[in-house]
């Protein structure tokens, strides 16, 4: 089959149909190439990131003889035109003999990964971080409510989204034991968070303190 007919093969088709397919879901970070393993041409790019074209001399170098029970090839890197850093695997399709005869070539923008983790390193850096001050936060009655509310659910395997009128009674008793209602607005803060009204607020702490005398 000389190189045009096999280049022309449905199995070809289908490769570039995959190339397409995969460059779509990492777009706009990741190109797909075919490379015609015969011909050693480039015949199809998906999402073009390398500024190649279609007949472009593939510059692969000789594939391993023994690929053993491995078809793929990396992930390895190397440096896009710009500069940036490429992550790079390569697939082997074999025809019908099991013979080698394309090479799908995904190549991602990993400079991309690596400038957003080091925005998010710098963005969560311990060291910058200084304690409340005392002064300003010697009563910080919504962090303890939050706390004990968090710790609350925590115990009771719930979420705020999961909690029934039965539930929210029982978080309001356990915060009011904790004195959680002597904050200013406590009424108001727990209502909003809880998404009830403040007067229902009211009445259940009403009922918890003359349930227990306090």
């Amino acid at each position: 089959m000389t190189s045009r007919a096999k280049a022309d093969h449905p199995r070809f088709s289908n490769y570039k149909t995959m190339a397409d397919c995969m460059a779509t879901l990492l777009f706009p970070h990741a190109e797909v190439v075919v490379h015609d393993l015969r011909s050693q041409t480039v015949i199809h790019i998906a999402n073009n990131i390398s500024k190649r074209t279609i007949g472009d001399d593939s510059a692969l170098e000789e594939l391993p003889a023994d690929l053993g029970n491995s078809l793929s090839l990396g992930p390895y890197e190397k440096l896009n035109w710009t500069g940036q850093k490429i992550r790079s695997i390569s697939s082997v399709m074999l025809d019908d003999s099991g013979t080698p005869e394309a090479l799908i070539c995904i190549n991602l923008n990993f400079s991309i990964l690596e400038q957003a983790k080091e925005a998010l390193d710098l963005f969560f850096q311990a060291s910058r971080l200084l304690p409340q001050p005392e002064a300003l936060f010697r009563d910080d009655w919504q962090e303890r409510i939050n706390t004990f509310l968090h710790a609350w659910l925590r115990e009771h395997n719930l979420s705020l989204n999961s909690l029934d009128r039965e539930h929210k009674r029982a978080l309001i008793e356990a915060l009011h034991a904790e004195g959680a209602f002597l904050g200013k607005s406590a009424y108001d803060y727990v209502a909003n968070v809880l998404n009830m009204g403040r007067a229902t607020v009211y009445k259940y702490v009403k009922l918890a303190r003359d349930a227990s005398g306090a």
